[in-house]
């Protein structure tokens, strides 16, 4: 199995300047980069099995080397606004990177055959692939399994330089 390392730790909030400021705080994260309005189309993103079309606003930063991430949702019905519905702000998921299309397939017919649910999946602008596991009886709400494109590891290199002081 390819290495399960979690690579990006996020949270879902209602007040995303809140939480940049306290996640700047506690975990010493310097610039925040912001994604407004990123839409999870029907075409290519799926919630609970059924094709999903919502929208959220995104901020990336670093602590050290595990990506920070913030989301807000702004429209629709999605993992995250279930997910404030249920349990109120707070930390949403971890990821983990499968190294290729291949391990990420392994990897989400691993957790299925363990026991876990995908709740979400699909790719997005960028061609990000990912799938949203949980087993929620064993207390492990979301991992997040993502396949990343060349363009989305550059794009996470910018986020990561715009820490340096």
């Amino acid at each position: 199995m390819a290495d399960q390392t979690p690579v990006q730790i996020a949270w879902v909030t209602r007040d995303m300047d809140a939480t940049e400021r306290a996640l700047s705080t506690l975990l010493g994260a310097r610039k925040w980069v912001r994604m407004p309005g990123v839409h999870f189309g029907p075409e290519t993103c799926r919630f609970h099995g059924r094709p999903a079309d919502f929208v959220a606003d995104v901020a990336l930063s670093y602590a050290g080397d595990t990506q920070l991430e913030i989301i807000t949702p702004v429209r629709g019905e999605s993992l995250y606004t279930e997910f404030l519905d249920r349990c109120g702000p707070g930390l949403h998921h971890v990821c983990r990177e499968a190294a290729d299309e291949d391990a990420f397939e392994a990897a989400v017919r691993d957790a299925e055959r363990h026991g876990a649910t995908v709740v979400a999946d699909g790719v997005m602008a960028g061609g990000l692939r990912f799938a949203y596991v949980a087993d929620e009886d064993a207390g492990v709400p979301y991992i997040e399994i993502a396949c990343l494109t060349e363009d989305i590891r550059k794009f996470f290199d910018y986020v990561k330089q715009e820490q340096q002081p």
